[in-house]
Order: structure tokens, then sequence, then C-alpha cells
């Protein structure tokens, strides 16, 4: 389990917050970016701990960017900031305010939510989504005491969730005033990355041909900027929806675990051109799924920032590559695996508390 100092969040209310691509870091001095946002609003953002949080009025006051060289006097002014937070509130359970024990809690998403082939399948779930006993939503809701209904679902796309599909209805549907907790895991399949990341294996695995079968491998459908528009308007249309449906829940939407490393290994090999094209797939889709979150004044849990050294290259791996390794934990392949979702869940307990 990931210690509190080692969480990053992400919490957004009147002011919020924006992608930590905004943050650098140097051996010399770390940037600290503060209160700065159109319309009026402001926030404050700490990048040694990778923490945003907004900041009311006051924190106006020390508008402009300051380059501290010294941890301890970063170390105060974090402090500082969550100090001048107390006061921020925002639509629905404020962050930092814990679902009541045995309220209702609701899980979207794809299958990175749904915990594709880690476990047994939740008993009465619809086969065909894999949906398992032991993914995050699920170990979540043990360990914050609370009444979870599951409508993740594998291959669903954002539109899945807002609308039906086939003979399954919209996710959206199991959202209701009592709602206390949401959490949303989706966007991945809109923009194909899995598939791409599968066709990226399948040409470095089988020499351009696939599996027990001459032919060649499907070429990768790379998402295109209009794509990713799309996705993010997507997202925040379902957390307005959800907030709609649920006014007095906490919304917070778990990012995409990070998949492809910068040096591949055995499990992840591809070609170099692929490597770099699916690793900018899932960047920009965390990015979409920040700004979208930015706009519906929703929470982002940053997984993707968590499981960045946790690849399946990692010698503690929480993801599976496109091929099966000696030890692998168990999980569909380009997928988190068993021990991603546990700590996936103990960290976001963490930060709901």
């Amino acid at each position: 389990m990931l210690r509190p100092s080692a969480l990053w969040r992400t919490r957004f209310s009147r002011g919020v917050s924006r992608p930590s691509n905004h943050f650098t870091n140097s051996a010399r001095s770390t940037h600290l970016d503060l209160c700065r946002r159109p319309s009026g609003f402001s926030y404050g953002a700490i990048a040694e701990h990778g923490f945003v949080a907004p900041l009311d009025k006051e924190c106006r006051k020390m508008k402009g960017r300051l380059f501290l060289k010294h941890t301890g006097l970063r170390k105060v002014l974090f402090v500082a900031c969550l100090l001048l937070c107390a006061s921020c509130a925002a639509p629905g359970m404020p962050p930092g305010t814990a679902p009541p024990p045995g309220t209702k809690y609701v899980a979207l998403g794809s299958s990175f939510a749904a915990g594709a082939g880690i476990g047994p399948l939740q008993p009465g779930a619809p086969e065909r989504c894999g949906r398992t006993a032991n993914n995050y939503a699920s170990l979540l809701a043990e360990a914050l005491d609370l009444r979870l209904v599951d409508a993740s679902c594998g291959g669903a796309t954002t539109s899945h969730v807002l609308g039906s599909w086939n003979e399954l209805a919209p996710q959206i549907a199991e959202v209701d005033a009592e709602t206390r907790l949401v959490t949303i895991t989706i966007g991945g399949n809109d923009l194909n990355y899995i598939g791409d990341l599968f066709m990226a294996s399948c040409m470095a695995s089988k020499r351009g041909v696939e599996a027990g079968a001459e032919k060649p491998c499907a070429s990768p459908t790379w998402p295109t900027d209009e794509d990713y528009t799309n996705v993010q308007s997507a997202l925040e249309a379902i957390a307005l929806a959800v907030r709609e449906s649920a006014p007095a829940a906490r919304i917070v939407f778990v990012q995409y675990v990070s998949l492809v490393p910068d040096r591949p290994c055995d499990s992840t090999a591809m070609p170099a051109g692929y490597a770099v094209r699916t690793r900018r797939i899932g960047r920009r889709l965390a990015e979409a799924t920040v700004r979208a979150a930015e706009a519906a004044q929703v929470e982002v849990f940053p997984a993707d920032r968590l499981s960045r050294e946790h690849t399946a290259c990692a010698p503690v791996p929480w993801a599976k590559g496109g091929t099966a390794t000696v030890g692998d934990q168990p999980g569909a392949p380009w997928h988190p695996n068993a021990l991603g979702h546990r700590e996936i869940a103990a960290a976001l307990a963490t930060m709901l508390r």
C-alpha cells in the first residue's frame, strides 16, 4: 500500500487545477505557480508531492512565480496552501469528505475498471463485461464499507455510459440521488487505445503475422486531434450527467494506468515508433480527462502517475504487457493486473477518507 506522502491527488472546487505537465522540477529550483486562472478563479499547485489544490481569494495576493531552492521552504508553503484551502467548497460532497459507511457507491467504466481477467466474476454480472470480484471498485467498497453497484463493462466506450449497449442499460442508470460516490474510468476504447497496443505487439512478436494465421497483423488506427476533443467532451458530459443524477455524490475520474515504459522489455516489445505513439495516446487521454474534470469541477485520481514506475517491465508491475512472462499476475494483456487494482483501491481509500 502506498504511503499518503506518495499519493498524488487532484482536487477540484471553485478553483481548479491544471494538468501537471505545467509543473517543472530541476536540481536548481522547483517552480511553484500560484493563483492564476481565467474568469476570476484561482488555484495553487504544489509540484513536489504532485498535490494540486484550489485556493480561495487570499491566494490571489500571492499571484506570481516563485522559485524555491530549499526543501524546508517548500514544505512550509505546502502546509500554508493547504490551510488556505480549508474554506473551499465544490458542488455535491466536497473533497475531503468521506462517503458515509453503508452509503451507495457506483463504479462506471471500461475493462480497466471492470478488472479484466484478474479474478472470479462478480455473481450475477453479465459475463461479457468481465466484471471481477477483486477489481478496484470492489476492494474500495470493502475498505470504506460502502454499498457497491458496479456498472463497469469491458469494451465500453463513453457512449455506453450515457446510452444503452445492446441488452445493457446505460451505466449511468445506476446513479441516483442516494449515491454518495461515483468513480469513472472510461475513454480508452473511444481512442482504440488497447486495440492499437495489441496491433503494435503483433507487429513485434509475430513478425507482422497474427498467431496461428498466415495473414498480416492489422495496422493500428491512431486517434486524431478530433478524437481527443470528442473524448474530452464526452467525459465532461458524463461528469455533468452524474452530478445531475447524484447532486450529493463525490465524483472521481480514475485515470488509466501507465502501460508503455520508456525502455521496453520482452512483454512490451513493439516497433519503436509504435511505442512513442501508444505512449502519446495514454498521455493525451489523461490530459483530456483532467481538462474534462476541470470543466465539470470533479476530482481526478492520477493512477497514470502512480503507476508510471510499475509498468509490465518493472520489478513490481501493476499492469500486463502484450505477452505473458514468468511470474505474471492474473490479468488481461495490456490491462492492470490484480496487484494494480489492489494498489489503486488502497490509494483511493486514502484519498477519500
